[in-house]
């Protein structure tokens, strides 16, 4: 069992910047692959961003060059620096781990980020 809390979010200007957190606890497998996803309403949830625990990277070109994720393992905590936000980032972001070479994926609970004047 993984369990993951997020922290961060709100609401911020357009070309604006927020960090997310997302702090993990429990039985946490040492090969994983942490992230970020988004769900805007009406839309499907969609990667924005992945990071293994080897350090690998991955991003959705439409964040690219704008967001960044990292990880500090000794926490077992991922971030995502976003950076000019634009209003088409609005989304309820939500955290994601899963286990590398096996059947385990648990999700954050969710926080909202609004980019708005």
């Amino acid at each position: 069992q993984v369990q993951l809390v997020n922290s961060g979010g709100g609401l911020v200007q357009p070309g604006g910047s927020l960090r997310l957190s997302c702090a993990a606890s429990g039985s946490i497998f040492r090969l994983n692959v942490m992230g970020w996803y988004r769900q805007a309403p009406g839309n499907e949830r969609e990667l924005v961003a992945t990071i293994t625990s080897a350090g690998s990277t991955n991003y959705a070109d439409s964040v690219k060059g704008r967001f960044t994720i990292s990880r500090d393992n000794a926490k077992n905590t991922v971030y995502l620096q976003m950076n000019n936000l634009k209003p088409e980032d609005t989304a309820v972001y939500y955290c994601k781990f899963a286990a590398i070479g096996r059947d385990f994926v648990s999700w954050g609970q969710g926080t909202q980020v609004t980019v708005s004047s």
